[in-house]
């Protein structure tokens, strides 16, 4: 079961796990083993999740899903497949609690009267700085 926040836990017969030759590390065991793993998640179909939380995920996580709905995740770091599965599916938790987050508004605020009257000042004291480096005319 991924555990993706303290109320939403993806069971794992919703979890879709597909292994393939790893190009990390492994030695000579590279060339025979499938330590790589790859996570499938459909996210439209999944019961662990409301209307509201589906959507927000299919819109903040938009370029890693797939036309079919899913979203994939990828991992190969470790030499052993169980280490790559665990890795994966905390990988798939992290995302969507990343992608769950509602971000809050930022309101419009007027920049204050004392940060005006300091860049103003800064601009006049650059301004003289450059009229000082003028040449003096011969008048």
């Amino acid at each position: 079961m991924a555990q993706v926040t303290e109320k939403i836990a993806i069971p794992d017969d919703e979890l879709i796990y597909k292994f393939s030759r790893s190009a990390g590390p492994g030695g000579q065991n590279v060339n025979k083993l499938n330590t790589r793993v790859t996570l499938l998640f459909h996210v439209t179909k999944s019961r662990a999740l409301n209307n509201e939380q589906k959507q927000r995920i299919t819109a903040n996580l938009s370029s890693r899903i797939s036309e079919d709905g899913f979203l994939t995740v990828v991992s190969q770091k470790h030499r052993t497949q169980n280490a790559n599965r665990i890795a994966a599916q905390k990988r798939l938790e992290e995302v969507l609690a990343s992608a769950l987050v509602v971000k809050r508004v930022r309101k419009k605020t007027a920049v204050p009267y004392a940060a005006r009257q300091r860049r103003l000042l800064h601009k006049r004291r650059r301004s003289e700085i450059k009229q000082m480096r003028r040449q003096v005319s011969p008048d």
